[in-house]
């Protein structure tokens, strides 16, 4: 018997989004502050055949949560405690900022979806920084071997100019690179004005250079650079970054971001009237980022790392994913609508299915 769907529905559905989720993720960080979370790691601990080395980097499950669950670097460790095979902070941004006024996250739950504008709420790279340096050492001397992964993702400060976007790139890419497994450009959210015009290949370049070089100039190793994109990029948008990654010898394209479409919904247009702009994520956005996914491995061979995500729920839907092309999958909406043992749950179905 799940317990935890039946929670869900009789305490956190009724309970404002955003206080729910600082709820539950304090919870999280709790069971591992009095040591619970130890016997919840040797339950939910990736079967060995799961790891696989993507990017040069050795990640004990294809399976990982998604920036935006842990905005901050305060729990990634008792996440990792979950059985996520990688858990990718952010987005952060160069200066800290407070985010978009409240209320900001809503439930679309007929549709097991999410809405937010929450518009990169967060300390700043100079705060998020040595949190993402301290966790990593505990990560390793608690899980040995193969521990899980550590991904940083940032993006644009909203009092920056779209000019001034590099610099400020930079400036959190010196900060986070060094303490970071791989790094990721969001250039894709919709809450932050303008920064979806940085998607266009003439702006993204210079970009991604930059902070390619930065990475470097900071970092005694290889630290893989990835882009996120929107899966509101039409099919010749997608080609058009698709090559650009290649031409930039990039990592890898995560994809992909939440959607400014409303298209297709179960809820009463009235509600999803009533609750304004924002990303949509979630069930709603499987068949488009499937469609991304596939248009990506076909343009980049298999060369170059896919991270997929967007609506995946179950260990079957991971699988597919796979098997279309994604070298890892990432997750998140459904994590609060399935709860703590959803990893677990979507490692289990892959050890079984898995060749």
């Amino acid at each position: 018997m799940r317990i935890y769907p039946a929670v869900f529905r009789l305490v956190f559905s009724r309970m404002d989004p955003e206080k729910a989720h600082h709820l539950a993720f304090g919870a999280i960080r709790a069971a591992e502050r009095v040591g619970a979370s130890g016997v919840l790691r040797r339950l939910t601990r990736p079967a060995p055949q799961l790891a696989r080395t993507v990017m040069g980097i050795e990640f004990p499950s294809p399976f990982g949560l998604a920036a935006g669950f842990d905005k901050q670097g305060h729990g990634v460790s008792a996440l990792a405690d979950l059985g996520f095979g990688h858990v990718e902070v952010g987005t952060i941004t160069g200066r800290a900022q407070p985010g978009n006024p409240q209320p900001r996250l809503f439930r679309l739950i007929e549709d097991r979806a999410v809405v937010n504008r929450m518009g990169f709420n967060n300390d700043g790279a100079a705060a998020v920084a040595p949190r993402i340096e301290a966790v990593r050492p505990v990560l390793g001397k608690r899980f040995g071997g193969t521990r899980p992964v550590v991904g940083v993702n940032i993006g644009k400060t909203k009092a920056v100019e779209l000019e001034d976007a590099v610099d400020d790139y930079r400036a959190s890419t010196r900060q986070l690179a060094p303490h970071a497994d791989y790094l990721v450009v969001n250039v894709s959210s919709p809450n932050t004005p303008g920064l979806r015009l940085l998607q266009s290949v003439e702006t993204l370049r210079p970009l991604l250079e930059a902070v390619r070089a930065e990475a470097d100039s900071v970092t005694q190793r290889h630290v893989p650079l990835l882009v996120k994109i929107a899966p509101d990029l039409s099919d010749d948008d997608v080609r058009d970054v698709a090559g650009l990654v290649k031409d930039l010898g990039l990592d890898g394209v995560i994809a992909t971001n939440t959607t400014i479409s409303r298209e297709g919904l179960r809820s009463e247009a009235a509600q999803v009237e009533g609750i304004g702009a924002g990303g949509l994520s979630g069930a709603p956005l499987k068949t488009r980022s499937l469609q991304v996914l596939r248009k990506l491995r076909a343009e980049l061979g298999e060369g170059t790392a896919i991270i997929s995500v967007g609506g995946v729920e179950t260990g079957q839907e991971v699988h597919a994913r796979l098997r279309a092309g994604a070298d890892l999958v990432q997750g998140y909406t459904a994590f609060l609508y399935e709860g703590p043992l959803w990893a677990s749950h979507v490692n289990r179905y892959l050890s079984k299915h898995l060749a």
